[in-house]
């Protein structure tokens, strides 16, 4: 055998394979996805959770425990805990009709906004109609706009036409500035359903509206879901706009909270209670729509 072949066959034998020295950014990530650090995460929900469980202990204690000591005597003491704040609490017409206003402004306000972005995202993406892009380019402008610009205009506009001080007005308010959002997504989201599916649906005699309902809201039903639950949240914890758009008859629960803290600063067996429900109803319907918000932002990432 030949030099040549001698170094043919030497090369051709697998020899034992050199560990290939990995990057600084591979061994991070292996660390990142290590026991230690998901145990430090769990450890940091806990303290984000804190507040939120220490303001529920506070609300099931009365006054005189709150001045006297911390919401943690009651893991020694748990005889402390009591729903006389919550009672306290529905007796005031105050909190309790501020909360009903509350639900009055969120819901039509959530519904409209996702109803009406689904519309014109479907438009968007899918119709053919003059001056489309030019259109979505200014829906997408409206996006850089601050709500801090349009209050005074639109508080002098409500005043000529009877709606300031009123809960319709709130509403408008929120659905005109939570339509170019909502386009935004719901446009892009629509846009990557496969053309051939809805070709085929037309094939077989569906109309626009019915292609809409079939196909296009079935398919886009996890970004619907996160479009909803960022509304919600977002009207819900809103208090600039209801501070400024609404009296005393249609005060949301934020202002009615504010108001209590102004006008009786010592009034925390009521304010405990109220802060409490005001913040658990918006993290009962984030948990009761996780899964289509986590799906809705996974679809977007893959796509």
């Amino acid at each position: 055998m030949t030099a040549r072949s001698e170094a043919v066959a030497k090369a051709a034998v697998p020899s034992e394979a050199v560990p290939a020295r990995r990057s600084l950014g591979a061994r991070l990530a292996q660390g990142v996805s290590g026991g230690l650090v998901r145990v430090f995460l769990v450890v940091v929900g806990l303290f984000w959770l804190v507040p939120t469980f220490g303001l529920l202990l506070s609300s099931l204690r009365t006054p005189r425990d709150m001045a006297a000591s911390g919401w943690w005597e009651v893991f020694t003491e748990p005889a402390q805990l009591t729903f006389a704040s919550y009672e306290q609490l529905l007796e005031n017409g105050d909190i309790t009709g501020s909360l009903v206003n509350t639900v009055l402004i969120t819901v039509p306000a959530t519904v409209l906004v996702v109803v009406i972005g689904s519309l014109a995202g479907y438009a968007f993406a899918w119709m053919e109609f003059p001056g489309r892009d030019w259109w979505f380019l200014a829906v997408v402008g409206l996006l850089v706009v601050p709500v801090q610009v349009a209050l005074i205009p639109i508080a002098e506009l409500f005043g000529e036409i009877g709606l300031f001080g009123s809960i319709i007005g709130v509403i408008l308010f929120h659905v005109g500035f939570g339509l170019p959002f909502a386009v935004f997504l719901l446009r892009n989201f629509f846009a990557e359903i496969p053309k051939e599916l809805l070709e085929a649906a037309r094939l077989d005699g569906a109309g626009e509206l019915r292609l809409f309902a079939r196909v296009v809201m079935p398919l886009g039903g996890p970004a619907i879901a996160s479009l909803g639950i960022f509304q919600f949240l977002w009207v819900w914890n809103d208090m600039l706009v209801a501070l400024i758009f609404t009296d005393s008859g249609s005060q949301p629960i934020t202002v009615a909270l504010q108001t209590q803290v102004r006008q009786f600063g010592n009034n925390i067996d009521v304010l405990a209670p109220g802060a409490f429900i005001s913040m658990v109803i918006p993290l009962a319907v984030f948990f009761a729509f996780q899964r289509q918000f986590v799906s809705g932002v996974m679809a977007g990432a893959v796509k």
